[in-house]
């Protein structure tokens, strides 16, 4: 599915058969008409569904454990952190971290990223210093970088992206110099499906001296992350990218450079002493984590891992690859349909418009029908702006989708032509 190395490892899965119909019975959610019809879910590329598993996990902490974390003096309490810091373990031993505390939570990919550049950015950024990101960026990973580009007097330039939706390499190598200090990139558009060759791009920013981050929040749906082979500086994802609940992120980072950074907020949590004369630093991760976290959070993405955990996910990728090229080939037969990102190697989405028609009327006649899809420039402006279209309809498929569902999103397709060409 993806030319990144050690995309897959032997020891993080189960050797089964997998079957998308017996997936789909842990999550409730699918099982439910919308508008008369049965719900087609194909939006999980904006949010995937949760397994019973997660949803339990979270109710059993509001039922048994609720409490404050770290500094209770009671049993809750302990339990509550007990589970709180093994979800840290549980993420750092799913990205391949080399330690629980260079995980630290967010409140999403966007503040991880924000997190990055305004600690390490207001640090280490001066005039003249240049950012680079991929003219396919989600709007999370360029405006970051142009809020401290601006105060700092740095610069934050695009690496161009081909018709088919491919960064060119080339122009990348090109644009690297010793004023590069960040090279940003998506493991995965969210907007095309593209595949980043994050690995590849991460050695060519470390070949000039500067730091890589990679936003993954379209990539850990899909496939195992190791950030060690990626060797990338930064990593950031979503937890409900990750069949998790919404309002949680991780951040994982190198050791040295998040010991060197200063802390993004002030609070509680982050602190060792407090006085009028100064303040001292909690030690990591929690210098990052000030005021009480997301625990329940925390305990569901670390259900949703362990779910994971329970797949078969060299067989789950393959079945979203199967979707995929199933999708495109019936693209291909419905006329005045222009396909949005054809690179050569992506993930499980498929992003289009029908000559004539606007995506969001097209979504709506879709959502008529019990489709759920996603219509509009996705949070990433630019890419559009570059293709001349003010959107797209994205269509984005996860293991638990079956090819009744792509079946399902084509016979609305053509329902819905009728009305609006």
């Amino acid at each position: 599915m993806s030319e990144e190395p050690a995309v897959y490892k032997v020891s993080d899965i189960h050797h089964q058969t997998f079957s998308a119909e017996r997936v789909r019975r842990d999550f409730p959610i699918l099982h439910q008409q919308v508008n008369g019809h049965p719900l087609v879910y194909l939006d999980n590329a904006a949010t995937t569904q949760k397994p019973e598993c997660v949803i339990q996990a979270i109710s059993d902490y509001y039922r048994h454990d609720n409490s404050n974390v770290h500094r209770g003096a009671h049993t809750l309490a302990d339990r509550a952190t007990a589970k709180f810091e093994g979800a840290r373990t549980t993420v750092a031993t799913f990205l391949n971290a080399p330690a629980a505390k260079q995980i630290l939570w967010t409140r999403g990919t966007t503040e991880s990223i924000n997190l990055v550049a305004m600690c390490w950015g207001r640090s280490q950024l001066h005039p003249g210093d240049r950012v680079l990101v991929s003219a396919m960026e989600h709007h999370s990973n360029i405006v970051p970088w142009q809020m401290i580009a601006a105060e700092k007097g740095a610069t934050v330039e695009a690496i161009p992206v081909d018709s088919t939706g491919t960064i060119n390499l080339a122009a990348l190598n090109n644009m690297l110099d010793s004023n590069v200090c960040m090279v940003a990139v998506g493991h995965v558009s969210n907007a095309l499906g593209t595949i980043n060759p994050v690995a590849q791009i991460v050695q060519m920013a470390h070949a000039v001296g500067a730091l890589a981050l990679v936003d993954g929040a379209q990539a850990v749906g899909h496939w195992p992350v190791d950030v060690q082979a990626l060797d990338c500086d930064f990593y950031a994802f979503s937890a409900h990218k990750l069949f998790g609940p919404t309002g949680l992120g991780v951040l994982y980072g190198k050791l040295e450079l998040l010991e060197a950074m200063p802390p993004y907020q002030g609070g509680g949590e982050m602190i060792e002493s407090v006085s009028f004369a100064g303040t001292t630093y909690n030690q990591l991760p929690y210098k990052f984590e000030a005021g009480t976290p997301d625990i329940a959070g925390a305990i569901g993405l670390a259900a949703a891992i362990d779910y994971l955990g329970t797949l078969d996910r060299v067989g789950a990728a393959k079945h979203e690859q199967a979707l995929l090229e199933y999708a495109q080939k019936k693209a291909a037969a419905v006329p005045g349909l222009r396909l949005v990102g054809t690179a050569a190697h992506k993930a499980s989405v498929l992003s289009f418009n029908l000559e004539g028609v606007h995506p969001a009327d097209l979504g709506t006649l879709l959502d008529q029908q019990g489709v759920a899809v996603r219509t509009g420039n996705h949070c990433a402006q630019p890419i559009m702006d570059q293709y001349g279209i003010p959107g797209t309809v994205r269509a984005s498929f996860s293991f638990y989708n079956t090819f009744d569902d792509v079946d399902r999103l084509f016979a609305a397709l053509v329902k819905a032509r009728q009305f609006l060409v």
